[in-house]
């Protein structure tokens, strides 16, 4: 599959894509993030030869989502050179490594769509490899909306659909415009084995993508339940992601503060502490048991 045209921004517009708009500000917040990512394919696309100086041209807050777009462009180069290119390494380097998590989650968003292999060889990073059925999951809700999410989350339960969930439940975040209600509800219907989960994504985006308020996250906690500790992991992941990237704002230091009680530092830390003797192992196993350990640390801070 080639891809030589620029994405227009309607793809970013939540009316077109059925998602929720009654809630204004939320909404311009996270319309404003995937266009962001539709800059970053964009730009890798027409500027592919001094792509990094061109991603620099995104403002710092919304320049993780343009590199997620990139990824996406560059993992459709290399499949489409079938091992001839190393579009996925070039971005990586340099200024990409502010950005690997990014990187990786925007390589998988065209594995529904194209019906790519999932995942595809992504270079040197056999841990963070995974991140690419985060990536699958969003793009499968962000494209097909909750029904997409809900035929996910029937699926029996397996490591590969537990890391996909995920993504849908960042997605979901988006589809309900951040709201509290509207994402316990939709996420209240799935089965119990999917939720925890989608409580993982919903916690990923709350922190990175933001679009909420103290109380709304104080009621995120609450409203997961059983489910707070893969909450409060997503937190985490989204906490790691803005420090790698060094450009961490309000939003979430709050959500650190508010869910984790802690700092987006000492979140990170945890994130690199908890994965490293698993970093080189190219098993899904490794990437669930990382986020397990979170997990572990995530519940015994709210059982406290």
């Amino acid at each position: 599959m080639q891809m030589r045209a620029l994405l227009p921004y309607g793809m970013a517009d939540f009316e077109r894509r059925g998602f929720r708009t009654d809630r204004p500000e939320a909404r311009a917040v996270l319309e404003g993030r995937a266009r962001s990512f539709l800059d970053g394919f964009n730009l890798a696309l027409s500027r592919w030869g001094d792509v990094h100086a061109a991603l620099a041209t995104v403002p710092e807050e919304n320049r993780g989502f343009a590199y997620e777009g990139a990824g996406m462009y560059a993992a459709y180069r290399d499949v489409t050179a079938r091992g001839r290119d190393t579009a996925l390494r070039r971005l990586l380097d340099g200024p990409g490594q502010g950005y690997v998590h990014l990187i990786h989650v925007g390589a998988g968003w065209g594995l529904s769509p194209a019906r790519l292999p999932a995942p595809f060889r992504l270079p040197g990073t056999p841990l963070l490899r995974w991140l690419a059925l985060d990536g699958a999951g969003f793009g499968e809700v962000f494209f097909g909306g909750t029904r997409a999410l809900e035929r996910r989350a029937r699926r029996a339960p397996t490591p590969r659909g537990a890391a996909r969930l995920a993504g849908c439940g960042r997605a979901l975040w988006f589809a309900e415009s951040a709201d509290v209600t509207g994402v316990t509800r939709v996420i209240g219907r799935q089965p119990v084995a999917a939720r925890a989960e989608l409580w993982s994504g919903i916690g990923l985006a709350s922190a990175y993508a933001g679009a909420t308020t103290e109380t709304g996250l104080e009621a995120l906690v609450t409203a997961a339940g059983p489910a707070a500790p893969a909450y409060a992991q997503g937190v985490v992941f989204g906490a790691t992601a803005r420090f790698r990237s060094g450009v961490v704002p309000d939003h979430t230091v709050l959500a650190c503060r508010v869910v984790l009680g802690t700092d987006p530092g000492t979140a990170s830390s945890w994130a690199d502490d908890t994965a490293a003797d698993l970093e080189h192992s190219p098993d899904i196993a490794a990437y669930q048991e990382w986020r397990t350990r979170l997990r572990g640390i995530t519940a015994a801070r709210h059982a406290a």
